[in-house]
């Protein structure tokens, strides 16, 4: 297998996403083909609160007992999460200095209804990466290796341990009330730091 970084795709991946993804100079391949593993950024975004990490799901529909590859993994409708998560992002963001700036583009987001959660979470993060001005093209596993000839990040950003990663710190909204939390989601950043985000990474 050709030498490179192999990233997972999640659902507004944290900041910490995106500074290893400069880290590789955005040479990197997207893991298409990896059997869904629960409970990861896959489809959890976390973001902040008043009352501090506010964690979000996206609800997918439950398969047989054979594992299921991601990007065969279907949303589920059944709740109105879409709705909920537009509005927890516009009530925890609506002060923030650039949350309208964004507002439009993202929006969208919430209204499509999507099939599959690995086409979601690619939409989407074309969308941050347009706005961050990266253009680098994506690229995609054809196959899965367990073993891969270079950097392996698939099994990386792992909830339990996402928030102590140390990273500078920034203006966040509610900061009169919490600490500063690190690695929250992208969109915290952008909101916060707008066309600075780049910069910031």
């Amino acid at each position: 297998m050709q030498s490179s970084a192999i990233f997972p795709l999640f659902y507004l991946p944290p900041v910490s996403y995106f500074t290893a993804l400069k880290e590789n100079d955005f040479n990197f391949l997207l893991e298409k083909h990896e059997h869904f593993p629960k409970q990861t950024f896959r489809n959890r975004v976390s973001i902040t609160s008043p009352d501090g990490i506010l964690d979000l799901f996206i609800p997918v529909i439950k398969g047989s007992k054979v594992r299921t590859p991601f990007k065969d993994v279907k949303i589920s409708y059944d709740s109105k999460w879409q709705r909920l998560h537009w509005l927890s992002l516009q009530t925890c963001y609506r002060s923030s200095a650039y949350f309208e700036y964004y507002e439009d583009g993202l929006v969208p987001f919430y209204e499509k209804k999507y099939n599959f959660l690995f086409d979601y979470n690619l939409d989407l993060l074309c969308w941050i990466l347009k706005q961050m001005k990266f253009n680098s093209p994506l690229n995609f596993t054809e196959e899965y290796f367990k073993e891969i000839d270079g950097l392996d990040l698939r099994d990386s950003f792992n909830k339990k341990t996402i928030h102590s990663v140390e990273t500078k710190s920034y203006f966040q909204v509610f900061s009169d009330r919490n600490e500063f939390i690190p690695n929250l989601s992208i969109v915290d950043l952008l909101f916060n730091q707008g066309p600075q985000a780049k910069s910031y990474l």
